[in-house]
């Protein structure tokens, strides 16, 4: 199917590493031309380089989220160099373990700005851009704020605030025609999952309880499966589409726990 994103300037926070890295690979494949913001030029340079080999196109911009002026010298960057924006994709952010009992005002707002802040600094800035093109947003958010993790406080609430951000922005912009949803992920390998796994000692067993609770092919939701649902909901085929948090995650959170 041809989504119709070809050469459409698209947003992709975190754009060089896991979830993000997968988007960006999927947008370029469909034609659009990624944007990545990542704190971390390298990677960012590593993964364009990836896309360009593949016979896409891509940009980069290296910018620390957690800080506000740089959130908006990116947007102004992106605009200055392509004269629009088509797309926003939030996805940068981290598991970071801020907990209720060890945690503290200090990590608790420091994640905050590490997962939340910046969906709506990003999109702030994006947004007269968007106007000008009916663009769409896509909020990757986690099941953390609807399932618990345990010891994650500020991650659960910063997801719980993706959630509530897209359903608002979605009310919000519909003068303008810009859609808004999330996609909530579940259990899905990346670095950061591998990384969390191999803190426990016995990995292998861990892992394997994990797939056993995923309902469908007990295996887990793969990044590319996340960003062919980012794209489409990108895309002119999800034209009616807006408000919604969209689980793709094998019925890890819906489907009756019986079946795990």
């Amino acid at each position: 199917m041809d989504l119709g994103l070809k050469d459409k300037i698209i947003i992709v926070t975190g754009g060089a590493k896991g979830i993000g890295a997968a988007i960006s690979a999927v947008l370029a494949e469909e034609g659009a031309i990624p944007v990545i913001i990542g704190r971390n030029e390298e990677d960012n340079l590593q993964h364009l380089a990836h896309i360009e080999r593949s016979g896409g196109q891509g940009w980069q911009v290296t910018a620390e989220l957690t800080e506000p002026d740089e959130c908006r010298e990116a947007v102004k960057a992106i605009a200055a160099k392509f004269g629009r924006i088509d797309g926003l994709v939030n996805n940068a952010g981290i598991n970071d373990g801020v907990g209720l009992e060890h945690g503290g005002y200090e990590k608790f707002m420091r994640s905050l700005h590490r997962n939340l802040v910046h969906y709506y600094l990003i999109a702030h800035h994006a947004l007269p851009y968007l106007k000008k093109n009916k663009g769409a947003i896509v909020n990757i958010s986690s099941k953390t704020a609807e399932t618990g993790q345990g010891n994650t406080s500020a991650y659960a609430a910063a997801n719980g605030g993706r959630n509530a951000l897209t359903r608002e922005w979605a009310v919000e912009l519909l003068p303008y025609s810009i859609r808004v949803n999330a996609i909530v992920v579940a259990e899905s390998w990346t670095p950061l999952y591998e990384n969390w796994i191999n803190t426990f000692n016995d990995k292998e067993s861990k892992l394997a309880g994990i797939l056993a609770g995923i309902p469908l092919e007990k295996r887990m939701t793969t990044p590319e499966e996340i960003a062919q649902t980012a794209a489409f909901l990108l895309s002119s085929k999800s034209s009616h589409t807006t408000g919604q948090l969209i689980h793709v995650d094998g019925g890890y959170v819906h489907l009756d726990r019986a079946l795990k």
